[in-house]
């Protein structure tokens, strides 16, 4: 996977990103011993950064400019089931929206497919 544009937070948590196709964007993490919380699981705030990620990078790629910065105005996660181990992958979509606004939507997955958490939100894509 091409890393994109790596910033602090992602060299600091260990992160991958990329774009591919119009209005996707997927992060990887290799799930490590830094990323568990006190019962051995994920922890649910890698798993919403994740998401978020994924997210805004679909909205960034939907701009059609690759430096155009993303903020997050909302996002709900729903967390359905727990990872311990192993490569976990952020799919994010553009869903709907305007010129300044859009919506998104994510999917947290483990490498065999087995469905990990769900986000949506909006996301307003800042003035050049």
């Amino acid at each position: 996977m091409n890393t994109d544009d790596e910033s602090a937070a992602q060299s600091f948590v260990g992160y991958e990103s990329s774009v591919f196709g119009e209005g996707s964007g997927i992060c990887a993490l290799n799930i490590g011993p830094q990323h568990l919380n006190r019962v051995n699981v994920l922890h649910g705030g890698f798993v919403a950064m994740l998401l978020d990620n994924g997210c805004g990078l679909a909205v960034r790629n939907d701009s059609g400019d690759p430096d155009r910065a993303v903020l997050t105005m909302s996002l709900s996660v729903n967390y359905i089931a727990p990872a311990r181990s192993g490569r976990v992958v952020a799919t994010g979509n553009v869903t709907g929206g305007g010129k300044s606004t859009k919506f998104a939507s994510a999917e947290l997955r483990t490498e065999d497919g087995t469905l990990l958490a769900t986000a949506s939100g909006v996301f307003k894509l800042l003035r050049e």
